[in-house]
């Protein structure tokens, strides 16, 4: 998996998992730039086949309707959508 690296405040193991062409998913990346949070994200429509297969895959265990943006801190909490009062309470 493409996986892009973001450095920043470390707040736990932050995933992004995010569509290049999506409108929220570009306000969800700059939220957490503007949080200054370190964050790693994949832009899941760039990848093809099976790698693109697997990484659905792992989305539909924190979002089973594999919405966009998802995004998945330490492995526990998801976050699905642009929720900007989610995301500043859960890493402000």
């Amino acid at each position: 998996m493409t996986v892009n690296h973001v450095a920043g405040k470390k707040k736990g193991k932050v995933m992004l998992y995010a569509l290049s062409t999506c409108g929220w998913c570009a306000k969800t990346k700059a939220l957490l730039n503007e949080l200054g949070v370190e964050y790693d994200y994949t832009d899941v429509d760039k990848l093809r086949g099976e790698e693109q297969d697997a990484v659905i895959k792992e989305i539909r265990k924190y979002n089973p309707a594999c919405n966009f943006p998802t995004l998945v801190i330490d492995s526990q909490k998801c976050i699905v959508g642009f929720k900007e009062d989610d995301i500043r309470g859960a890493l402000g």
